[in-house]
């Protein structure tokens, strides 16, 4: 039961960073869960502290992820038209990866231009809100990958701390 737990805890955690891009899935919360999973093999103690902790971590991010664009969004001058720009330009660059790596960056931006220049006549205006949109999305999106990939580290480190328990075989 426990490589079961080990092997969907690390699925779980490889879906986490994935959502850190992907506006749909919660990607540290996911992440979290597969610590979850990890602390609940017979061979890995479980401590609840560290649960705890990680645990808000994911849920503060979390907030943050709302927070941060709207606040970029709002310094910049820009409006909800320009977030929701910022989405669907996501959505299109995954639906449609052209560009590679790049097009998670580009069309997100292309996106927020669009969605300010359909609520705002102003062109310098649009491009300055849609810069700002598109910085807290960047922003937000970096640290969620951030707390993602720590999470995945977390997770690696105490698997391999324990790897006896969890592999028997090894000893």
């Amino acid at each position: 039961m426990d490589i079961v737990l080990l092997i969907i805890g690390f699925i779980l955690m490889l879906v986490g960073i994935l959502g850190s891009f992907l506006p749909v899935l919660p990607g540290p919360p996911i992440s979290w869960v597969g610590l979850l999973l990890l602390q609940l093999t017979s061979a890995v103690p479980q401590n609840w502290i560290f649960l705890g902790i990680t645990g808000a971590v994911a849920i503060i991010v979390v907030a943050l992820d709302y927070i941060i664009p709207a606040m970029g969004t709002k310094k910049f001058g820009g409006s909800r038209a320009g977030m929701v720009g910022t989405t669907i330009g996501l959505l299109v660059s995954l639906i449609f990866p052209v560009l590679g790596i790049f097009g998670i960056i580009i069309w997100p931006f292309i996106g927020a231009l669009v969605g300010e220049l359909i609520n705002k006549a102003d062109q310098k205006t649009a491009l300055k809100a849609a810069f700002g949109s598109f910085m807290g999305f960047l922003t937000g999106t970096f640290l969620k990958f951030l707390v993602a990939a720590i999470f995945l580290g977390l997770f690696i480190a105490k698997a391999w701390e324990h790897r006896t328990g969890l592999f028997p075989l090894l000893d």
